[in-house]
């Protein structure tokens, strides 16, 4: 395989470092080949369809660059995980999984305090839905503010006083070394992860074979296993990437184990559901997950949802 490959990417920080690493491993293994980045802005970047719409899944960090890898103008496009709709453009497909890096969530302190020992009502910045019921729930006193923007801008925001603390995914720090600014580390169990968080994936055009083959060296296969299911569960729930739900995977040998949970947008209310199946099978896990939250209350939560207009009244 000799050619040049353009890999599409976002311009922040964490999304170029993504990048460089995917050009790095392919620069390494494939040295009759050429990777060079392409930045490409998005709509989430431009600050647009910031809608908090619980069931739309809007693609506002991954469309312009999906856009440019059908019309050629890219070879390959890499993006976090958690940013992909539950089901790609026609034409598209998962061309590798990375090695997943640590899926939890974290709490950000300028003093190094943890949840328990802020003050009441603090104010925390967050704008997940999936971590605001999450932090109501064990802090119900808490004050949770918008936040937005890159990881840098966020920890700006927090030094320079706007917040008490902010919560991010843990992934993202520690590639781009700001794993300083943590004050604690959230056990899945405790707060529940997003699909697919930590995990890095390849894009690329269904047609394109020799791409297809060559991304195989960056693939890991717990990791797109573990993605696999975390995205069947999450498409099950026919969620977009603001539903409060929350989903860890691991695997034992052949096993695959999923822990999940579906949320109300309070928080009091809350489905969970454990789930042990075939790890060669991990699509079939996350839908039975899924469904099993479902049946046990996750419909009339879901319904309750929708009926609350919350993504119109938060947009």
């Amino acid at each position: 395989m000799s050619r040049t490959l353009r890999i599409g990417t976002r311009g922040s920080r964490l999304a170029l470092y993504q990048a460089e690493l995917v050009k790095s491993i392919l620069d390494s293994h494939l040295p009759a080949c050429r990777a060079e980045l392409k930045v490409i802005k998005t709509s989430g970047d431009a600050g647009k369809n910031r809608e908090a719409d619980p069931f739309e899944t809007k693609r506002v960090f991954t469309r312009e660059i999906e856009q440019a890898l059908l019309n050629g103008e890219i070879d390959l496009a890499v993006h976090s995980a958690k940013d992909l709709a539950v089901t790609l453009p026609r034409g598209l497909q998962l061309g590798a999984v990375l090695a997943r890096e640590d899926a939890r969530d974290c709490l950000l302190t300028p003093d190094g305090r943890k949840l328990r020992d802020l003050p009441q009502g603090a104010r925390v910045g967050t704008s997940a839905l999936r971590r605001i019921v999450q932090l109501k729930r064990l802090r119900p006193d808490l004050c949770i503010e918008p936040l937005r923007g890159n990881i840098d801008t966020r920890i700006a925001k927090m030094t320079a006083g706007g917040y008490d603390a902010i919560v991010l995914a843990l992934a993202g720090l520690k590639r781009v070394d700001l794993t300083r600014h943590v004050s604690e580390i959230f056990e899945p169990e405790q707060f529940f992860p997003a699909p697919g968080q930590g995990a890095i994936v390849v894009e690329c055009r269904s047609g394109d074979s020799g791409l297809v083959e060559a991304l195989n060296l960056l693939h890991d296969p717990e990791s797109g296993r573990r993605l696999l299911c975390e995205r069947a569960f999450l498409r099950t729930l026919e969620g977009g990437c603001q539903l409060p739900c929350g989903i860890w995977t691991r695997e034992e040998g052949e096993e695959l184990f999923s822990s999940g949970v579906l949320f109300g947008t309070e928080g009091q209310e809350a489905v969970g559901a454990d789930l042990e199946g075939p790890a060669d099978d991990p699509e079939a896990c996350g839908k039975k997950l899924a469904e099993v939250i479902l049946e046990s209350g996750g419909r009339r939560i879901l319904e309750k949802i929708r009926k609350s207009g919350w993504g119109k009244q938060t947009s």
